[in-house]
């Protein structure tokens, strides 16, 4: 999914108001570091002058007394300490309020993740959306600590410059204001560039991170199917695409930030020290103003030049702000309830009428399903790849919305069971198990707050898991590496049928449990899924018939559509499709 935006300048300024509202709930300490940057600048402000006052009052004449001489350097030392640790506490401060925005910033887009719906993962890959949390936002930290502070700062030191330039010579300070309108037309062209390239090499960044997030994950295919040599051309090819963004941006900057702005400071000087000189004709002019007048000069454009290298920094953090926000605002969201709290689960009677969808509205994967599970009866869903039956299992669990038919629980409408009450009642095991790092209890017992080790115990029992899991040095509270990865396939959905199993839901979901069991190990499995469904409602898809052989209904799916319906006996009569699929898994 690519979503490189263009930011205009109002887009960037509507990001950079939303990013000071996360600064609210910090008004302290904003004021306190508002007051150490006053602090400081007015510390430097005053240095220049001290030094003038000495030139001009006892350098040039060569009076030095000793009290008075004494007392200026006593001033100039504590003017020094104060700006050391005004501009600590400063500098303190700032990074302090950056990581507190972030934190919260991270938190908002990480729940954000939480509330997301299928089809958002459906478009955007993994190491995308890790990339936005991650070096987007590490991005945004870069603003807050080496640009805000900085404008800010720069801000105070020019104003204040700027004052005493007027104090010093009032002509020379109206001057002075001949050059910014030069440097805001500089910053205006960078800026218009900047924010293209930077949007550009953010998104080819987060391609990247996706591609790697993929080549990770699927290592095994890679080396199997000897694709390493097509990975790392892919790679190469985005690469070398963020590369020349980044040189592009690098090439911008050397030419629009420090060396244009440099050269106009350096015209300001000669222009000063000119008028010094034609002025000397007319008047004396004391070594100790031109030194203050010349320092405060550069006081004057070291900020803009500071500003302007930390535009680069700035126009990233904006891009970097808008992208995490873009997944803030993001309206796929899993689809809404309209519960009504008296609605419960109690029987587990399941009615399909006439449900239509379709994953990108235009063509129907599932029509015009219809059918009825009665509480405790086995439903099991057949049909070639493609048929939509796991379509079914994903409108049944909420993961999509659906805007034909209805899907009853109880009679009562799916969309208005409270979340709760779903989550709750209705258990499911996919055909990979994902298992989370932690250990064998954490995974069964996923920090349920009321379920007791014995639960735990039992359900492991209940499913036949405890005969592997006893054999682990820590059993039951042995480590579990990142999804399970030390563990058998079988051992895996071991533990995910334990973990459903835990909660006692009425009604049970399983979408090809045993595909990735061993023969042996079925068998079991089948003699505690038969316990299991007793007085439980089961929709279950399968591919190994044999498995369903005893559901109480089985229904045959065809390009979306039920084409046969029955008992296992009832289809083999019947000589369709499921004879046909029969007779082939049977030989």
């Amino acid at each position: 999914m690519n979503d490189t935006v263009n930011l205009t300048a109002r887009d960037q300024l509507k990001v950079l108001m939303r990013l000071l509202t996360y600064t609210f709930p910090f008004k302290g300490i904003i004021a306190l570091a508002f007051v150490m940057l006053i602090m400081s600048t007015v510390a430097g402000m005053v240095i220049p002058y001290l030094v003038m006052v000495f030139i001009d009052d006892y350098l040039t004449p060569a009076v030095f007394p000793e009290r008075e001489i004494t007392m200026l350097v006593a001033i100039y030392l504590i003017v020094q300490i104060i700006g050391a640790i005004a501009t600590y506490m400063n500098i303190y401060l700032f990074q302090y309020l950056a990581f507190k925005v972030i934190q919260q910033l991270r938190i908002d887009a990480f729940n954000k993740i939480g509330k997301l719906g299928m089809k958002y993962f459906d478009k955007v890959p993994g190491g995308s959306i890790v990339s936005r949390l991650t070096n987007d936002t590490e991005a945004i930290v870069e603003m807050f600590i080496g640009v805000f502070a900085t404008f800010l700062m720069a801000f105070f030191m020019m104003a204040s410059s700027y004052i005493m330039m007027f104090v010093l010579d009032v002509r020379l300070a109206f001057m002075a204001l001949v050059f910014m309108p030069l440097i805001f037309l500089i910053m205006f062209i960078y800026r218009k560039y900047s924010a293209i390239f930077f949007s550009h090499a953010r998104q080819l960044l987060s391609d990247l991170n996706a591609k790697l997030s993929e080549s990770i994950e699927g290592m095994k295919i890679i080396q199997v199917f000897n694709q390493e040599k097509r990975l790392q051309e892919e790679f190469r090819i985005i690469n070398d695409e963020h590369y020349e963004y980044n040189m592009k941006t690098v090439r911008l900057d050397g030419l629009l930030l420090r060396p244009a702005i440099s050269m106009i400071q350096i015209l300001a000087i000669a222009v000063i020290l000119g008028y010094f000189g034609l002025l000397s004709f007319e008047a004396s002019i004391t070594a100790g103003l031109i030194f203050a007048f010349i320092q405060y000069m550069e006081r004057f454009f070291e900020p803009i030049n500071q500003v302007s290298q930390n535009l680069s920094i700035f126009q990233q953090a904006l891009v970097a702000a808008s992208r995490v926000f873009r997944l803030i605002d993001d309206g796929t969201l899993e689809p809404a309830q309209n519960p009504v709290q008296e609605n419960k689960i109690t029987d587990g009677r399941i009615d399909f009428n006439n449900v239509t969808f379709s994953y990108d509205g235009k063509v129907d994967v599932l029509k015009s399903i219809s059918f009825t599970a009665m509480p405790g009866e086995t439903v099991a869903l057949v049909g070639h790849t493609g048929s939509g039956k796991s379509s079914i299992i994903n409108l049944f669990m909420r993961f999509y919305e659906f805007e034909h038919g209805e899907i009853l629980i109880d009679g009562k409408s799916i969309k208005e069971m409270p979340k709760s009450e779903l989550k709750e009642n209705i258990g499911l095991v996919l055909q990979d198990a994902f298992i989370f790092y932690g250990t064998i209890e954490s995974n069964i017992k996923l920090y349920h707050p009321t379920m007791t080790f014995e639960q735990v115990k039992a359900a492991s029992q209940f499913v036949k898991a405890d005969s592997f899991i006893e054999k682990l040095p820590n059993q039951y509270h042995h480590k579990v590496m990142e999804k399970g990865s030390t563990f058998s396939s079988g051992e895996r959905q071991l533990i995910a049928f334990a973990r459903t199993i835990a909660v006692e839901p009425k009604i049970l979901i399983l979408d090809e449990a045993t595909a990735n069991i061993d023969s042996e190990t079925e068998e079991e499995i089948q003699k505690s899924l038969n316990v299991m469904r007793k007085g439980r409602t089961t929709l279950a898809i399968a591919h190994r018939l044999s498995t369903i052989q005893d559901a109480d209904l089985i229904l045959v799916l065809n390009k979306g559509e039920i084409v046969e319906r029955g008992t296992h006996q009832e289809l083999l009569e019947t000589e369709g499709i499921y004879h046909k699929m029969y007779l082939l898994q049977n030989g």
